[in-house]
């Protein structure tokens, strides 16, 4: 049997409640938050949601990772979960609906079944995934990895932050170090829904966004080698200087990516350099460009590309140049049957969508390897994210969460 009728909904009110009522956790000093993976805050916001879930008759499981499984049971025993959730980590100046969105919005869709007594066929599990964010433990998306087994666990609990302290190591301070095997659960499917984190639904006037793919990514760290001289006393015609290597590349990484508008992005984000004083000409510059595409030979074109003309532009300028994958995934194509399942819940509901590719990482990203997965996207104002500002309103965060109540009923299977 399929979900309900048009006329279902959420209780809009409760979810704003709760979103606001979690953001008093880990508060930013710009009204966002801050609440880092494995940090006292986050600890807090997970035994909130602990007791929400309880509340709601949720059976919470854990994970070797941290990851939290909070479980409505369905009428089969033998039918496979459909997971939805997302995380509630945050960056340092982070806002209140990055992650939290999925997680709770995963929680309302629980809370609304047991108002109305609705019962289904598959269990149905929301999920708070551990250290997506990779802010103070790198890289992102940790848990999910170790789960689809593209990151080993060993590493994953050796990741240190900029104190030293490990990952395992403080994952076992706060105490949520699960007795479950990670990857151990089978999965029906799984649902992310999340913010945006641009600027299209905004601009386009749409209330959902349909995800049908996730970006690929690669990190190409690069080092461009000069020599460090005086800049006051060194002819312009005699210099090496690295920053110039730096600013030509940059123009680089630009041009590459606009070859392939409107389906890839690049840019340079992290900077280093050396030795970084006023009156020293750069010796070296390392720096780290960001290339994302949702289609594989794009992103891997881009970074042919690069590497074949950036080494000219160092040579020319007296510089040596060097580069290395540090961090990547391919794009991921996302559950035609789920996607259009979100797509048909929207087109019931009568809200305004599109299709979307997610121009973030997800651990959606990394599930969809290994079981049918799919993300639904809310609008948020101006596209803003990682920012304290960060800001969606009730009636985009209501509708998203309708749609996903929809999406998961249809795939759970109501038992009238």
């Amino acid at each position: 049997m399929t979900a309900p009728g048009e006329n279902l909904r959420i209780d809009g009110a409760r979810l704003w409640d709760s979103l606001m009522e979690m953001a008093k956790i880990g508060p930013g000093i710009a009204g966002g938050n801050n609440r880092q993976t494995l940090t006292d805050a986050d600890a807090e916001g997970r035994a909130l949601f602990q007791r929400w879930c309880e509340a709601a008759g949720l059976r919470m499981g854990v994970d070797e990772m941290g990851t939290m499984f909070a479980r409505r049971e369905g009428t089969d025993p033998d039918a496979l979960p459909v997971y939805v959730g997302s995380h509630l980590d945050t960056q340092p100046t982070g806002g209140k609906y990055d992650g939290v969105l999925g997680v709770l919005g995963g929680l309302e869709v629980i809370r609304t079944l047991n108002d109305l007594n609705i019962k289904t066929r598959h269990p149905i599990v929301v999920t708070n995934w551990t250290n997506e964010e990779g802010t103070r433990f790198a890289p992102a998306m940790l848990a999910s990895g170790v789960f689809a087994g593209v990151i080993d666990q060993d590493f994953a609990y050796s990741r240190k932050d900029a104190k030293g302290l490990s990952f395992g190591d403080e994952l076992k301070r706060i105490g949520w170090v699960g007795s479950e095997k990670v990857g151990a659960r089978k999965m029906h499917a799984m649902f992310e829904l999340h913010i945006e984190q641009g600027p299209i639904l905004e601009a386009e006037g749409k209330e959902i966004g349909v995800v049908t793919h996730g970006q690929g990514l690669r990190w190409i760290e690069c080092t461009v080698v000069g020599k460090g001289q005086h800049t006051g006393s060194t002819p312009m015609r005699m210099r090496r200087n690295a920053g110039r290597g730096l600013a030509q590349i940059t123009e680089l990484v630009h041009e590459i990516a606009m070859k392939h508008q409107p389906n890839a992005v690049g840019a340079i984000g992290h900077i280093d350099v050396y030795p970084n004083s006023r009156n020293i000409i750069a010796e070296k510059v390392v720096f780290t460009i960001d290339f994302r595409s949702h289609e594989l030979d794009t992103l891997e074109g881009m970074v042919a590309e690069l590497n074949a003309r950036a080494p000219g532009i160092c040579e020319a300028l007296g510089l040596s140049f060097e580069s290395e994958i540090v961090g990547q995934f391919n794009p991921p194509a996302f559950d035609p049957v789920l996607v259009g399942r979100v797509r048909a819940a929207a087109e019931k509901l009568g809200y305004s969508h599109m299709d979307i590719i997610s121009g973030a990482g997800h651990d959606a990203c990394w599930i969809n390897r290994v079981y049918p997965t799919t993300m639904i996207m809310s609008p948020c104002v101006d596209g803003l994210s990682h920012n304290e500002a960060e800001e969606i309103s009730p009636d985009w965060a209501s509708k998203s969460v309708d749609v996903l109540l929809h999406a998961v009923l249809e795939t759970a299977e109501v038992v009238s």
